[in-house]
């Protein structure tokens, strides 16, 4: 595994392509206390890159155009939650969208476990450990921690690739094609403040 710590932003050399893996990590999962500390972005090949963020203003030029550029695939587990952090904090609307977890809902509905962990054991053969899930991520990283965050990205493109087959097979691939359309409203309803179902009675 090919893994690299950036400060403030990727390299604006760096060939990352046009399909990548990506996760964040935050000092909380509150977005108007809880600042956004790391983003992690990976080609699919075996490499990390984990950028530490500048928190006092958030000047990462090179991330923000991958993130924006729409003809990237992004692939996220639990989108819903890094689109609100990456909007609030990095002020970019992200399209292209996959969302691991999403599948995961459609296509195994024969289990309730959806995390990522669980899909890399089934998916990818490889039990990871979560224990690092809930740490400082604002400070000065572990090789513990960094190990943790590159395991969010390094397995994503597998595992979307699986879930997609599913999806067709069971014919619900359109039903999560017509879900990723709402995550930015849902994103944006999330940070108006209405985090509950709209749609429930």
């Amino acid at each position: 595994m090919d893994i690299k710590v950036h400060k403030t932003d990727l390299p604006d050399d760096l060939n990352i392509g046009n399909r990548v893996a990506i996760d964040c990590e935050f000092m909380g999962l509150n977005f108007q206390r809880d600042k956004l500390c790391l983003v992690q972005i990976s080609s699919g090949n075996s490499d990390a890159h984990i950028i530490q963020l500048d928190r006092s203003e958030y000047n990462a030029p090179v991330l923000k155009k991958i993130l924006s550029d729409n003809s990237i695939k992004k692939i996220f587990h639990f989108a819903r939650a890094d689109l609100t952090f990456i909007k609030r904090y990095l002020l970019v609307d992200v399209n292209n969208i996959e969302d691991t977890k999403l599948q995961s809902k459609l296509a195994r509905s024969y289990t309730d476990k959806h995390g990522l962990k669980d899909l890399i054991k089934e998916f990818v053969g490889i039990d990871i450990s979560k224990q690092y899930q809930s740490s400082d991520f604002g400070g000065e990283l572990s090789q513990a921690q960094i190990k943790y965050c590159a395991n969010d990205v390094l397995y994503l493109h597998k595992i979307n690739d699986a879930l997609t087959k599913i999806l067709k097979r069971e014919k619900r691939f359109h039903l999560y094609e017509d879900c990723l359309k709402f995550i930015n409203t849902r994103v944006n309803l999330d940070l108006a403040s209405f985090s509950d179902d709209i749609w429930s009675h």
